[in-house]
């Protein structure tokens, strides 16, 4: 049997049609930038190569972002991740808890020492040593030093774990802050609120395909997923070069799909690719909805982006 075949069959019986399967190896393949070509080399990927362990740990954060990661609309993404990936630990999603699952995660980072990905949620509170947020009695701040300390790299995910999210708002009474600038380890940031759950998908694909993490922006997030504005490749760009404008939500420009510029929409600022792969399968995204983007991917957007509703 070809590796090809080897691998649709693996697929199919996990329940996965080959159509599906390779629609979304698609949508991977061109999220990453690469060519129609690579499609079946990300497929093999995704599905033969040897497993990385992944250790996933919460912080301040909501679960949203491991919310979007499992609940994709794709029904067999969840599948196909738990599989791609070994999860050797991930509070959400695994049977043991309390002191179980602590010596789960202990076990983990001894057996797995420098050689896991550390996947991050969340903001890090650190004001008077980190005693506002604890997990099994120790600060989120020291078991984030201590997990990154011994991982062979860290991924974030979300706006919290990237660049501190809402915890860091002002005033910020915990002096929560991101897990790179918490630790001092160099992370690659998948930002948003939630991010987009195949960015996520696509920067572990590049690691399985190519053997190294993918190129980075000033930010920590990857280029391929933030190289370029919401704005650069917004559907209602015409509009705002045209200067026809949503002047008020329901009104008849919003009707026609204008530009949300005047709605407070922060596409100029945001870096994205939502206007791409957009959320729900592909089916939306929020401007698409008639609402103006809020900024959620970039450093400090809840300070720096508001007023949401109020033009640049």
């Amino acid at each position: 049997m070809d590796l090809k075949a080897e691998v649709l069959e693996k697929i199919e019986a996990r329940g996965v049609s080959r159509r599906d399967f390779i629609k979304y190896a698609t949508v991977v393949t061109s999220v990453l930038g690469l060519a129609p070509s690579m499609v079946p080399k990300v497929a093999e990927a995704m599905a033969v190569k040897q497993r990385p362990t992944v250790i996933w740990l919460h912080f301040a954060e909501c679960t949203g972002c491991s919310e979007a990661f499992i609940r994709t609309t794709y029904p067999w993404i969840d599948q196909i991740v738990l599989d791609v990936l070994n999860v050797a630990y991930h509070e959400t999603i695994m049977a043991p808890s309390g002191h179980n699952a602590e010596k789960s995660l202990h076990d983990a980072m001894k057996k797995y020492d420098g050689k896991y990905i550390l996947v991050c949620e969340g903001g890090i509170p650190t004001k008077n040593n980190g005693v506002y947020g604890k997990v099994g009695g120790k600060t989120m701040l020291s078991i984030a030093k201590e997990a990154t300390k011994h991982a062979l790299a860290t991924i974030c995910v979300g706006n919290c774990a990237c660049f501190g999210g809402v915890q860091a708002a002002a005033p910020n009474p915990t002096k929560a802050m991101s897990v790179s600038k918490a630790t001092g380890v160099k992370t690659v940031n998948i930002a948003g609120c939630p991010p987009n759950a195949v960015n996520m998908v696509a920067t572990v694909v590049h690691f399985l395909l190519l053997g190294k993490l993918p190129a980075l922006d000033d930010n920590g997030r990857p280029l391929f997923a933030y190289g370029y504005s919401i704005h650069e490749k917004c559907p209602r760009r015409s509009h705002y070069e045209n200067s026809e404008f949503v002047k008020k939500f329901g009104d008849a420009g919003a009707i026609k799909g204008y530009c949300l510029a005047e709605m407070g929409c922060k596409g100029p600022n945001t870096y994205n690719n939502c206007p791409i792969v957009k959320f729900n399968d592909g089916t939306n995204w929020p401007i698409g909805a008639g609402a103006p983007c809020i900024g959620c991917s970039e450093p400090n957007f809840w300070d720096t982006q508001s007023p949401f509703y109020e033009p640049i």
